[in-house]
C-alpha cells in the first residue's frame, strides 16, 4: 500500500500505512516507542483481521518487533502495552510469550508495569461455578513491558527531563492504576487512556526526544507527544483513524497541519 503523511506539521506526522511496509521511518531514528499492539482477541477493527491462529498472531508479532527494533536508536526505549493473558479460544501466556519473542528480535528486557485498570467486572467466562472441576482465574491487569536495544543508559538528546519528583516516585513504582478508555467517547475500538503514553514520555524521554506509535489507532501517543514537547510519529493502516487521529491533534493538542504535496 501507498506510503504517505496523512498528517504532518514541524512535530508531528501520521503515516497511512502497514507496520510491516511502511518505508518512512529512517531507522536508527527513534527515540521511544509507545505503543499497544493488536491482541488478536476478535477486536472488530476497520481494516486488520484481529482473529488469527496464535502462532499466526506470534509470527505477526516477531515481523513487527524487528522492523521496531531497526527503527531505534542504540540507546532507544520501547513501552509495550500487551496483555498478560487471555482465554479467548484458549489460555495463551500472551505477555510472556511476546516478551520472549521481543528477546529474541534483539531487545533488552528491563522492566514490567503492571497497568491496573481498577475494572474487576472484565469476566469472559466463569468456569465451573462454585466447583475445583475448571475454574478461571482471570487477573484484570494489563502488562506495560520497558525493553531497550543497547543501552539502557541514555547518553542522546536534549538530556532535559520535565518530570516532577511526585510523578518520578509515583511512577517508578511498577503498578499503575488508572481507568481505562472509553470506546464510545473516542471513536474507536480499543483505545487507551492518555494516562499511558504521557508516563511512559516523561519517565523515559527528554524533551524534544522523537517517539513512534507502529500501531497508532485514535492518536493518543501523538497527543501525549505534543502536550509535552517531543515530536512523534504515528503509523496506521486504516485511513478512517488517521482521520480520527488528525480530528484529536488538532481538537486536543492544538496542532496545525503543514500543506501537504
Amino acid at each position: 500500500m501507498n506510503n504517505y503523511s496523512f498528517f504532518k506539521n514541524e512535530h508531528l506526522t501520521i503515516i497511512n500505512s502497514d507496520v510491516l511496509t511502511a518505508n518512512t521511518v529512517a531507522n536508527g531514528s527513534i527515540d521511544l516507542i509507545v505503543t499497544s499492539p493488536p491482541y488478536n482477541v476478535d477486536i472488530k477493527y476497520e481494516s486488520y483481521s484481529d482473529q488469527l491462529s496464535y502462532d499466526q498472531y506470534l509470527d505477526f508479532c516477531s515481523k513487527w518487533l524487528k522492523r521496531c527494533f531497526n527503527w531505534l536508536k542504540e540507546d532507544g526505549r520501547f513501552c509495550l502495552n500487551i496483555p498478560l493473558d487471555k482465554n479467548k479460544g484458549g489460555q495463551q501466556s500472551v505477555g510472556a510469550d511476546i516478551t520472549t519473542i521481543a528477546k529474541q528480535v534483539g531487545f533488552k528486557y528491563h522492566s514490567t508495569v503492571i497497568w491496573n485498570e481498577g475494572n474487576i467486572s472484565r469476566r469472559t467466562a466463569w468456569g465451573s461455578w462454585l466447583s475445583a472441576s475448571a475454574p478461571y482465574v482471570i487477573a484484570p491487569v494489563e502488562l506495560i513491558v520497558i525493553l531497550y536495544k543497547s543501552s539502557w543508559k541514555k547518553r542522546s538528546g536534549s538530556r532535559q527531563s520535565d518530570i516532577e519528583k511526585s510523578e518520578f516516585m509515583s511512577w517508578t513504582n511498577g503498578v499503575w492504576t488508572f481507568s481505562g478508555e472509553s470506546k464510545k467517547r473516542i471513536g474507536h475500538p480499543a483505545p487507551f487512556p492518555i494516562e499511558l503514553p504521557m508516563r511512559c514520555i516523561k519517565l523515559f524521554s527528554f524533551v524534544d526526544d522523537v517517539v513512534l506509535d507502529p500501531f497508532m489507532g485514535s492518536g493518543t501517543t501523538l497527543i501525549a507527544a505534543a502536550l509535552n514537547n517531543r515530536y512523534a510519529i504515528g503509523i496506521e493502516v486504516d485511513k478512517s483513524y488517521c482521520q480520527l487521529a488528525k480530528r484529536r491533534l488538532v481538537n486536543e493538542a492544538q496542532a496545525k497541519q503543514e500543506k501537504l504535496l
